[in-house]
């Protein structure tokens, strides 16, 4: 069995990752961080997790463990790590960005970004891993097999709606009920942080690319979900690029191409990520959908582990969504 240690249990990419591992048929959870809910029951913060299991948050880091979760707030990986001496035998999965870009480690440790569609081989190998945020992991593999064949020959332009879970559990005057509820809005135009994993990305397979990644962030009047419409010129027909992205990710355990449209609700609690093809003139449009909070986070993050310790990508991931 593989020990589990999850740093910072009480927010939603903890709850969700507790739900997933609870079940997992390979691991046991040793302990749930929380400071602010030491002593505490896990269900008494995320209430449907009662009956599931009586495992309490604990204040104590206990590093005889396999794995260790972070899933802090932004910046609070970097602490933890510079206050916690991790033996080099445990593995490390860091679900916030401290780690995302290149040359951002600390002394004495070598994240790879773990996206699976696009670094698994070294995901296999890896010690530590940071784990890609949810824009990102949405916007990358709508855009990465054009990158993988050297096709991105324009500006890219995404629009991409949120769910409220994507602003974390901390409520603020932008995520609660009576503002979200039937609202839309733009945030971080052309600005969002999550820009810089997705250049990252598109340079290690396509480094000649000179254009730009313009990016709308909008967020939803739903709690969880990312849906992005993604479009860029391209001089070949939709058959051909149909037949591009199946072939790119006819290996993947968790992205799929479909030849109908799709919506959130085929992604909402699975770790899919569902993509749909149009050709509009000279230009490609791509809708990539995903859970914020599965295959955008925890559900990834799972995976992830799963790669290191030599698993099946679907143990504990086979979900189902909620269809009405």
């Amino acid at each position: 069995m593989i020990k589990v240690g999850i740093i910072g249990g009480a927010g939603y990419t903890g709850g969700e990752l507790i739900r997933l591992l609870i079940n997992h048929p390979s691991v046991e959870i040793a302990f749930v961080h929380s400071n602010s809910n030491a002593g505490n029951y896990v269900y008494d913060v995320h209430a449907d997790l009662f009956g599931d299991t009586d495992i309490r948050f604990s204040s104590e880091v206990n590093i005889d463990v396999d794995v260790l979760f972070l899933c802090v707030a932004h910046g609070d990986a970097k602490k933890f790590l510079s206050a916690n001496k991790i033996p080099d035998t445990v593995k490390i999965i860091d679900l916030s960005q401290d780690f995302r870009i290149k040359g951002t480690s600390l002394e004495g440790t070598n994240f790879v970004y773990g996206l699976p569609e696009l670094n698994k081989q070294s995901i296999q190998t890896a010690t530590q891993i940071a784990n890609p945020g949810c824009f990102a992991t949405c916007l990358q593999l709508g855009i990465l097999p054009l990158a993988a064949h050297g096709l991105l020959k324009d500006d890219v332009h995404v629009t991409a709606t949120t769910g409220s879970t994507g602003a974390g559990q901390k409520p603020t005057a932008t995520t609660h009920f009576s503002w979200r509820n039937d609202n839309l809005s733009v945030y971080k135009a052309f600005e969002h942080q999550h820009m810089s994993e997705i250049s990252q990305s598109v340079m290690q397979l396509q480094p000649s690319y000179g254009y730009q990644v313009n990016f709308v962030p909008y967020r939803g009047d739903f709690a969880r979900g990312i849906i992005a419409s993604i479009y860029t010129k391209f001089y070949g027909s939709i058959e051909e690029a149909v037949a591009l992205y199946q072939s790119y990710y006819e290996d993947a355990a968790f992205t799929h191409v479909s030849t109908k449209n799709v919506d959130l609700k085929q992604v909402v609690n699975t770790n899919k990520c569902l993509l749909y093809l149009e050709k509009h003139g000279q230009y490609l449009m791509v809708v990539s959908i995903i859970d914020n909070l599965l295959k955008g986070a925890s559900g990834q993050a799972v995976q992830n582990m799963n790669i290191m310790f030599g698993l099946d990508e679907r143990t504990g991931l086979k979900l189902k969504p909620v269809a009405f």
